[in-house]
């Protein structure tokens, strides 16, 4: 059976008691007061009332260290080593409209690198989590990821930018590559668990242009920890600052870099 640390227990603890309203809002997600946050993008009274429970249960739990959240923002701790990355509800999008495929991520930052993760599905009950050096787990069973070795097997996960956000002519062209490559493409609409389920190896590959240090951190630790590679679309390491993400595999990171290297390479515009 997984032992979960002191820290991994204030997540998944802070997590399962914020997934309690969200299940009940979900329930009657007709019902939900609406604002439009941005084009394309929503804020629901769930979202923030989830934010709400996390905040004061992370606080409670490490009152000296930082937050950073996706609806409030950035605050500084008394402890400046230590910071919580915060998604009260990936997947608002999904939740508005009643489809049961949404997420509360929380990942724990020190000194500027991710040190443990967890990855809350409520409608499934699925708990993915995962601390440096220890493993990435779901509930109880260890997470490894998949072994394909060939492309033209693999099932990859993408994030779609949608109106007018993100540059859609290279997402195109990268996304006409993957499709001509591979067994098949996925967009479900949460980065959280698109990066949980390369580790769960029902994915083995996942790539995605423009998201949010919320919408990752504790996907990426999950993904090496279950013994996958994480990078940006370039092959470095701004996953955070960039928002570009690449996360697969061993045996198909390296290929899977290279189509996507070619098909942004032709897609950008020639320089005059």
């Amino acid at each position: 059976m997984a032992i979960r640390s002191p820290v991994v227990n204030v997540m998944a603890n802070a997590a399962l008691k914020a997934a309690r309203g969200l299940l009940r809002d979900f329930g009657e997600v007709e019902q939900l007061q609406v604002s439009v946050k941005g084009p394309g993008e929503f804020v629901s009274t769930a979202d923030l009332k989830a934010e709400h429970t996390l905040r004061a249960e992370l606080a409670r739990a490490r009152p000296g260290y930082g937050l950073l959240f996706e609806e409030s923002g950035s605050s500084e701790g008394s402890d400046r080593h230590h910071r919580w990355i915060v998604d009260p509800l990936d997947g608002t999008t999904n939740f508005l409209h009643g489809i049961p495929h949404f997420a509360i991520s929380i990942a724990l930052e020190r000194d500027g690198e991710i040190v443990a993760g967890a990855v809350y599905e409520p409608t499934r009950d699925e708990m993915f989590w995962a601390e440096k050096g220890a493993g990435a787990f779901l509930n109880d069973r260890r997470l490894r990821v998949s072994a394909r070795r060939r492309l033209d097997e693999a099932v990859i996960g993408t994030g779609i930018p949608y109106r007018d956000r993100g540059d859609h002519a290279i997402y195109l062209a990268t996304l006409a590559r993957v499709m001509a490559a591979t067994s098949g493409v996925r967009r479900l609409g949460s980065a959280a668990l698109d990066l949980a389920y390369v580790a769960a190896g029902r994915y083995d590959g996942y790539w995605e242009f423009a998201t949010q240090p919320w919408d990752i951190a504790a996907g990426i630790l999950l993904v090496r920890e279950a013994g996958g590679f994480v990078s940006d679309l370039a092959g470095g390491q701004t996953m955070l600052t960039s928002g570009d993400v690449l996360a697969a595999n061993g045996p198909l990171h390296l290929p899977l870099a290279a189509l996507l290297k070619e098909a942004i390479r032709t897609a950008a515009p020639n320089p005059a």
